[in-house]
């Protein structure tokens, strides 16, 4: 299993539209953001989250968590064939929920619950990914695709905030600031997606062959149950 991550507005569900296209061979997971996107009990929680953050962050991150670890724990285990998912409940952890308690989106109460809930149902129960595909687009350049595809819940995202998401991801990523002690050594192929690579054969082309060379370098079948070597608790 390999994890996409990015910033909003990066353009991972059209890179792994073009991946799933150009090598048949890899499955793919979009991220699912209609569970959190569609109205649940009259409300759509993504939008609530950008209009009221302080109200909204803990209810949003927790329900994220909680798709993210069941498309994890079912992902996990395919052996199938090689398979790529959009965003991780380690991208939800370290770039957005840190986020919103870093900005005081949650209090210090909610966040000590938000950790206590991933370290239970995330710590020697999830298995870290063989590799992280990260692609790395310029805050600004995000913020301009976002506005460009308009979408309804997205309206009230600013650029000052994919300015801290961005900043979150190079420290979980790039720096592998104060993760887990399982992630420090998973490889990451960072992709400089701020050109267009959608309509552009040549960058389509170059990106799709860092990730087969990616793959090739990094892939390990499993076939024996995941038993962490460290006692990671409390360590978030």
């Amino acid at each position: 299993m390999y994890i996409l991550e990015g910033n909003i507005g990066a353009g991972k569900s059209t890179f792994l539209r073009l991946l799933s296209e150009n090598m048949p061979s890899i499955g793919i997971s979009l991220e699912p953001v209609h569970n959190w996107q569609k109205e649940v009990y009259g409300q759509s929680l993504l939008a609530n989250f950008y209009q009221e953050p302080r109200r909204w962050a803990y209810t949003f991150e927790t329900m994220t968590m909680i798709c993210r670890i069941q498309e994890h724990l079912a992902e996990q285990w395919n052996t199938k064939r090689m398979r790529v998912i959009e965003r991780s409940i380690y991208s939800g952890h370290y770039c957005f929920a840190r986020n919103s308690y870093e900005r005081g989106f949650m209090n210090s109460l909610e966040w000590q619950l938000y950790r206590a809930w991933f370290d239970l149902l995330v710590v020697g129960k999830c298995m870290p990914p063989h590799g992280f595909i990260y692609l790395h687009v310029d805050p600004e350049i995000a913020y301009e695709r976002i506005r460009k595809r308009n979408r309804y819940a997205e309206k009230a995202i600013s650029l000052a905030y994919l300015k801290q998401i961005h900043e979150r991801h190079q420290e979980f990523l790039i720096e592998k600031k104060d993760i887990l002690p399982e992630l420090q050594n998973i490889p990451v192929l960072t992709l400089d997606c701020n050109e267009e690579f959608e309509t552009n054969e040549k960058n389509l082309a170059a990106h799709l062959h860092a990730v087969q060379e990616f793959l090739n370098n990094t892939f390990i079948p499993r076939d024996t149950p995941f038993n962490p070597s460290q006692k990671t608790h409390g360590l978030l």
